[in-house]
């Protein structure tokens, strides 16, 4: 079975662009940017969102490298591990690219089920949460538990609406884009 990483983004403003890559400062203003606008999914985020964020992609590096990763990236490129029809609708114009996930270098891709945000954050128990997964491990959750797209697509069942990929090389990215 060959699964596909799929990355969602504004059209109009291309693939791969990272808040993470700006400076605290510039992150803030193009955050507040978005709030304002009121548009997409992303204004509702809270102040604090890009604080709560590096925080968040400084655990799940950490934890990569605990289970072998080997991240060039000091925060990822965010993708899901599957196809995922609610995140086009955190857009106005959405567009999404499709990668078979064997392109991509084991070392350089860690999965959480679920956004990282409340898959780190949430606390229910569930055996899932708050840590990271590499591709073997992520099978053995997608075989316990499924894909949360295909059970989850109202959101009604929890905070995990996908299983996410966290991509920790840029080059892997540019392999596809230049």
């Amino acid at each position: 079975m060959t699964l596909y990483m799929h990355h969602y983004f504004e059209k109009d403003i291309g693939p791969f662009k990272n808040l993470s890559e700006l400076s605290v400062s510039e992150a803030n203003k193009v955050s507040e940017c978005i709030r304002r606008d009121g548009k997409t999914f992303a204004s509702q985020r809270t102040n604090d969102y890009m604080v709560i964020r590096r925080e968040l992609e400084l655990l799940a590096r950490d934890q990569f490298i605990a289970k072998g990763g080997k991240p060039k990236n000091s925060f990822p490129h965010y993708m899901t591990l599957g196809a995922c029809d609610w995140l086009e609708t955190w857009y106005t114009n959405p567009d999404a690219i499709v990668i078979p996930w064997d392109k991509f270098l084991e070392e350089s891709i860690s999965f959480t089920y679920g956004d990282l945000f409340p898959t780190m954050r949430y606390l229910d128990g569930k055996p899932y949460r708050k840590q990271v997964f590499n591709k073997k491990e992520i099978i053995e959750i997608i075989n316990e538990y499924g894909f949360p797209q295909d059970w989850n697509k109202s959101g009604d069942k929890g905070p995990e609406r996908y299983i996410e990929v966290q991509v920790w090389d840029d080059e892997e990215i540019r392999r596809y884009f230049v």
